[in-house]
C-alpha cells in the first residue's frame, strides 16, 4: 500500500508530506484548494507527464516521492521480475525535477520512465476523474474482459504468437509472387553478385592480415622517409653529415692533444662522440634495410584491400557478413530456380498457420465467452448495489472481419437501465454520472481478482447524489475492506465512510498562496463534513446531521 506522499516545490505546494493509512481514505477541501494537485503529483511521481511550468513560482527544483509497503506475494514477485526487489517490504520511488529535465529513482536507482510506469502497474490503479470516459469505446471493453479473465492470459499469447507467424508467412507469400520476367532478372543479379563474392575468395583471416600489412606498409613508409633524413644528417654522404664533421674534428683535436693534458681530453671526448655516431648511423641504417619492401608488393596489398573494401561497401562491413550476404544469395536463388516446388510449400505453411490460428483463436474466445458469463453477472450484481434497481447488463460477442493479434473477437457492453428496454451500447444510453458508476462496479468487480494494492478515485461522485451518492460510498467502503483506497470526494456520504479523513486547505503564508493537507480527528472529521453539508454556514443542526453520518457509516462498516 502507499505509506507516504511527500511533495516539494509544485503548483502551489510549498512542502506537504503525508501518511495514508490501510483502508478508506478520504480526501475533502474547498474547490481550488488543490486536491487534484495532491493526487496529481502522485501520477507525476509515477512517470505522468512533466513541463517546467508545474514547478512552483520562484522554484528551479521540484520533489514527488513515494513510499509503498508490498505484502502481496504476486506484486512481490512481479517487481522481482523486474529486477525491482522491495527493501524490507519497501519500494520508495522518488522523482526530482530540474527545469526541463526529470530524473527517476526506484529504491536509490535511477530507472527509465518506461521501467517506472512498469513497476507502477503493478503498484497502483489511478482511476481519473474521466477515465469513465474509456468505456465509451469499444475496444476498451475487450481489455477488461481480458483483465478479469486471467485464464486468457497463456491463450493470448498463444494467440499473438500465431498471428505474428501468420502475417509473416501471408506476407512472404504476397513477395514471392513475381512474373517469369522479373524472376529471370532477380535470377541473374544474383548469379552476378554470388560469382563476385565467390572470385573475390576472401576470408575472415585474410581480411584482417591484408589490413594488417597494409597498415604495416603505410607506417613503414612514413618511418622510413623520417629515418631516411635522419640518416642524411647524422652519416650520410655527399654533404656535411654529423659523423664528416665530427671527423673533421677529430683529426684537429688530434694535432692539439699532442701539446697539453687538457687537449688530450677533449680529444677523447670528440673519438667518444665519433664512435656513438658511427654506432647511430649503422643502426639507422639497419633498420632503414628491414623497412624496404617492393613498390609492388605494396600495389598488390594496396589493390586487395581496395576490392575487400569495395565489397564490403556492397555487401556488409566484415567478411563474415558478406559471406553471409552471398549465402542468402545462394538460398533465395536456389527458391527462385525451383519456384513451383517453394510456392507449394509456403502455401501448405500459411494454411498450417492459419489452421493453428483459428484453433487457438477458438480456443481463446471459449474462455472468454465461459469468464464474460461471470463477468456479466458480477457486474449486473454491483450495479445493482449503485442503485441502478432494475439493470440488465448483457456483454455481447461478435467477430472481427479478419484475424488479428487479440484473435476474432469483438465485445461489447450491453445495457438496459429501465424494464422492458432492449439492451442497447453502453455508449449510446448511459450519461456521464452514469458511466461514473458503471466504471465503479467494474473496479469493485476487477479489485477482487485484481492483485493491485491501492486504488485511487479521483473525483468519482461527479454527477451523482442523494440515495445515489450512499450507493457509492458502501461500495467504495466495500473495496477499502480489501485494498487500500485514496478517494478525493466533494460528497458528505463518501466522506463519512472515511477510515481516515484527510483536509486539503489553501493557505496564504507570507503573500504566498500555499496548498497543506492534513489528517482530521474524529472531530475535525466531523466539523468537514458539516461544512460540505451546510456551506457558507454551519448550524448546530448540520453539525449534528455530520455527526449522525459518521455514527451510521460506523455502524455500515462493521
Amino acid at each position: 500500500m502507499l505509506q507516504n506522499l511527500h511533495v516539494k516545490n509544485l503548483a502551489l505546494i510549498d512542502e506537504a508530506e503525508v501518511d495514508f493509512s490501510g483502508g478508506l481514505n478520504i480526501l475533502t477541501g474547498e474547490t481550488g484548494a488543490g486536491k487534484s494537485i495532491i493526487l496529481g503529483s502522485v501520477s507525476l511521481a509515477l512517470g505522468g507527464r512533466y513541463s517546467a511550468d508545474m514547478l512552483r513560482k520562484g522554484a528551479d527544483k521540484g520533489l514527488v516521492e513515494l513510499t509503498f509497503y508490498v505484502e502481496n506475494p504476486e506484486t512481490v514477485r512481479k517487481l522481482e521480475e523486474m529486477d525491482l526487489s522491495p527493501d524490507g517490504g519497501q519500494i520508495i520511488i522518488t522523482r526530482r525535477f530540474n527545469g526541463n529535465r526529470s530524473v527517476s529513482r526506484i529504491n536509490g536507482e535511477t530507472v527509465t520512465l518506461g521501467r517506472l510506469k512498469e513497476a507502477a502497474q503493478v503498484l497502483i490503479d489511478i482511476h481519473g476523474q474521466h477515465e469513465h470516459q474509456s468505456l465509451l469505446y469499444k475496444k476498451n471493453h475487450l481489455a477488461i474482459l481480458d483483465a478479469f479473465a486471467k485464464e486468457a492470459g497463456e491463450w493470448k499469447k498463444k494467440v499473438a504468437d500465431s498471428y505474428r507467424e501468420y502475417r509473416r508467412l501471408e506476407k512472404e507469400l504476397k513477395e514471392a509472387d513475381i512474373d517469369e520476367a522479373e524472376r529471370a532478372k532477380e535470377i541473374s543479379f544474383l548469379e552476378f553478385e554470388i560469382d563476385e563474392i565467390e572470385n573475390a575468395g576472401i576470408t575472415a583471416a585474410e581480411c584482417q592480415s591484408v589490413e594488417e600489412d597494409y597498415r604495416r606498409m603505410m607506417q613503414g613508409k612514413r618511418i622510413a622517409e623520417n629515418l631516411e633524413e635522419a640518416y642524411l644528417y647524422t652519416a650520410g654522404e655527399g654533404g656535411i653529415s654529423a659523423a664528416e664533421a665530427i671527423g673533421r674534428a677529430v683529426r684537429a683535436a688530434a694535432v692539439a692533444a699532442e701539446h697539453d693534458d687538457k687537449s688530450r681530453e677533449l680529444y677523447e671526448q670528440l673519438v667518444e662522440v665519433e664512435n656513438l655516431i658511427g654506432d647511430s648511423g649503422r643502426e639507422l641504417r639497419c633498420y632503414l634495410d628491414s623497412l624496404s619492401f617492393e613498390p609492388e608488393q605494396f600495389y598488390e596489398t594496396e589493390s586487395r584491400l581496395n576490392q575487400i573494401n569495395h565489397l564490403k561497401v556492397k555487401y556488409g562491413d566484415s567478411a563474415e557478413a558478406i559471406l553471409q550476404h552471398k549465402a542468402d544469395d545462394e538460398e533465395r536463388l536456389l527458391i527462385l530456380k525451383n519456384y513451383d516446388e517453394y510456392l507449394n510449400e509456403l502455401k501448405g505453411k500459411l494454411k498450417k498457420s492459419e489452421e493453428r490460428l483459428q484453433k487457438e483463436c477458438e480456443g481463446l474466445s471459449k474462455i472468454r465467452k465461459k469468464e464474460a458469463k461471470l463477468l456479466q453477472a458480477k457486474i449486473a450484481e454491483g450495479l445493482q448495489d449503485l442503485n441502478f434497481l432494475d439493470v440488465c447488463f448483457e456483454i455481447r460477442f461478435s467477430k472481427t472481419s479478419g484475424y488479428t493479434v487479440e484473435g476474432t473477437d469483438e465485445v461489447e457492453f450491453m445495457i438496459s437501465m429501465n424494464p422492458g428496454e432492449p439492451t442497447r451500447p453502453l455508449a449510446t444510453v448511459a450519461s456521464g454520472g452514469e458511466l461514473s458508476r458503471i466504471m465503479l462496479a467494474i473496479k469493485a468487480v476487477m479489485a477482487d481478482k485484481d492483485e493491485i494494492e491501492t486504488l485511487i478515485f479521483d473525483e468519482i461522485d461527479v454527477g451523482i447524489s442523494g440515495r445515489t451518492a450512499q450507493k457509492v460510498s458502501e461500495k467504495m467502503c466495500l473495496i477499502g475492506r480489501k485494498h487500500q483506497v485514496i478517494c478525493i470526494t466533494h460528497l458528505a456520504q463518501i466522506a463519512a465512510m472515511a477510515d481516515t479523513h484527510y483536509l486539503i486547505e489553501k493557505r496564504v503564508e507570507d503573500q504566498m498562496t500555499k496548498t497543506k493537507i492534513r489528517q482530521l480527528d474524529r472531530e475535525e472529521s466531523v466539523q468537514e463534513l458539516g461544512r460540505i453539508l451546510g456551506g457558507a454556514k454551519i448550524t448546530d443542526a448540520v453539525l449534528e446531521n455530520a455527526r449522525e453520518m459518521k455514527i451510521l457509516a460506523s455502524g455500515l462498516k462493521k
